[in-house]
């Protein structure tokens, strides 16, 4: 039973735990601060209840921020370097509210009321990630028992907030249509640096993500069949040429064999005869693991260092152009570009799914819903052929 006394003019409850099998010391749950007997006695028969039931949880007094570098720890054991980079940076977000409150103390309303602060001020996706990090460092303390309550269940989700009344803005597609992209591809092969219209070549027909671009080695290319077997991923968060990692792709159906225009397997193995020649020319500094796309050193160009050269070229090929007819075109508009011109050619939607490496094909189905203005003109044009008796009864 416990026991109830007054200490510096409050009340507190000292009650029996009984014996630490790992100490062999009997351990006593003490509350001070009470401002009743009545309170203390309350309190105290609470948490005897739960000693009885074995419900009782005692609460680390361990702050949030140390508790965050721990779990950290442990989830960088279990996931790859780019989802951690991914909770870090999530994390910093409720950090910067709680780093040196006691894990213990953070309630239900607190994570409600910091996540509808943070919607006001990000993305939705932002968000997602930013709660979905909380709920994992939230449900790791509830399995170490070292929180009662889990302040992330029950949580809702805020309503985005955006402007009611906007200023229509004219759309820039962030894809080329055929003849840009044509346009853009003899402007790689006229003016481009070394390596350009191959990369930006391959990118397009095949529609692989850049970091799978970069993954790419020979052995990867079957040059009998002309596929391409994608089974990696680039990563390299500090752009340094030579602190890279290779992952496994983004998704299970990222692992894919894309079958490739002859036309890009011939610019491929031109690629490759002149990588031998600069192994030769650099064989002292050359750095060989078979990688597709490297620099004159031998290391995968940097996804930075693509971008760079890309900019470059859009810079010619915006030159004279008004701000609305300007492209604003990135390394992964390619891979928007070879699923826009799948779907121009009929090609299934099962299959574009398939060379894409979406594992949903909602995903498919969620990139295009706005798809090129030929293939709405088609869809109309088809429709309305399709209809035409039974338009011609309703006139």
């Amino acid at each position: 039973m416990a026991s109830i006394r007054e200490k510096n003019g409050s009340w507190e409850y000292i009650i029996s735990a009984g014996k630490d099998p790992v100490t062999k010391k009997y351990n006593k749950i003490t509350k001070s601060g009470f401002r009743t007997k009545t309170a203390a006695k309350e309190e105290a028969r609470r948490i005897e209840e739960e000693l009885k039931q074995g419900t009782y949880v005692k609460e680390s007094k361990m702050t949030f921020g140390d508790f965050v570098k721990q779990w950290i720890a442990h989830y960088e054991k279990r996931a790859k370097v780019s989802s951690v980079r991914a909770r870090s940076i999530a994390s910093k977000r409720l950090l910067d509210e709680w780093e040196h409150y006691p894990i213990s103390s953070i309630t239900h309303l607190m994570y409600q009321q910091r996540i509808d602060e943070l919607s006001t001020q990000f993305s939705r996706n932002y968000i997602d990630s930013i709660h979905s990090t909380g709920r994992m460092i939230f449900n790791h303390a509830e399995k170490l028992v070292l929180i009662k309550h889990n302040p992330t269940k029950h949580f809702e989700k805020p309503r985005m907030i955006t402007d009611e009344v906007t200023e229509k803005v004219k759309e820039v597609k962030n894809f080329f249509d055929s003849v840009e992209l044509t346009e853009f591809l003899l402007l790689a092969k006229n003016k481009g640096l070394r390596g350009d219209l191959v990369i930006f070549a391959t990118l397009a027909y095949s529609g692989l993500r850049i970091g799978e671009l970069l993954a790419l080695k020979k052995s990867d290319i079957n040059f009998k069949t002309n596929e391409i077997s994608v089974t990696k991923t680039y990563y390299n968060s500090r752009n340094n040429k030579k602190e890279f990692t290779l992952l496994t792709p983004k998704t299970k159906g990222s692992i894919r064999v894309v079958e490739i225009d002859p036309f890009v397997i011939g610019l491929i193995k031109g690629h490759i005869k002149q990588l031998k020649e600069e192994k030769l020319k650099n064989r002292k500094i050359y750095h060989d693991e078979g990688f597709l796309f490297v620099d004159v050193e031998g290391y995968p160009m940097p996804i930075k260092m693509i971008a760079v050269r890309l900019q470059r070229l859009m810079k010619i090929m915006n030159m004279g152009k008004d701000e609305e007819k300007r492209k604003h075109i990135t390394p992964h508009s390619f891979r928007h570009t070879n699923i826009s011109l799948l779907i121009e050619a009929n090609i299934p939607i099962g299959e574009i799914q398939r060379r894409a490496g979406h594992t949903d094909i909602n995903t498919t189905m969620n990139i295009y819903t706005h798809m090129t203005q030929q293939t709405k003109d088609k869809s109309a044009s088809l429709f309305s052929s399709h209809l035409s008796s039974l338009t011609a009864k309703l006139q």
